[in-house]
């Protein structure tokens, strides 16, 4: 339904969700402080860290974490700088190139995962029960496929083993999103 105007449920529950998207990233990122990471840092780390050989096409990692190729581009230059990620070329096309999880990149997403997993447990999923996360999840997704119609994201592809999709994982028990 689409009216001239917003009811004043949907002018609070847009509000909310727009103070919720402001918030969460700057909240995650003071958690990771110790670990020398933002919160997009520490989800490229963790996208290369799952991947075959920790290396992924920059485009792959792209989508995988849900960036334009020039986000993704100036948080990788930072890594390199940080000495967590290479840039290497692909050997299976001249043309792309991948970024590459170095040894150190490798300790410092091992380091970092108990603080983000306490830190997504604290500001988020203490907060709900089972059900509650359920439909948050769903809710999101509904979202998600509005704003990325045709996939072209990680965590709206079709083919995405992402867990915030329950279609996705709720039908397999071996669920890779799951594993950790």
């Amino acid at each position: 339904m689409s009216t001239a105007e917003l009811s004043q449920p949907e002018r609070i529950a847009v509000a909310r969700l727009q103070a919720m998207l402001e918030l969460l990233p700057t909240a995650l990122d003071r958690q990771l402080t110790p670990a020398g990471l933002t919160a997009f840092e520490f989800t490229l780390l963790e996208a290369l860290a799952e991947a075959e050989d920790q290396r992924l096409r920059l485009s792959a990692l792209a989508s995988r974490t849900n960036a334009t190729l020039a986000r993704l581009s100036r948080v990788v230059t930072s890594l390199e700088g940080k000495g967590l990620v290479e840039r290497a070329a692909c050997p299976a096309d001249a043309r792309a190139t991948n970024a590459v999880l170095t040894k150190a990149g490798i300790d410092t997403y091992q380091h970092s995962r108990s603080l983000h997993a306490k830190a997504v447990h604290a500001m988020i999923l203490d907060a709900l029960s089972p059900g509650e996360l359920t439909q948050l999840s769903e809710l999101t997704l509904a979202i998600l496929g509005k704003l990325d119609p045709g996939g072209k994201f990680g965590v709206t592809a079709e083919t995405s083993q992402c867990a915030a999709d329950p279609r996705q994982c709720a039908a397999d028990p071996e669920c890779p999103a799951d594993s950790g």
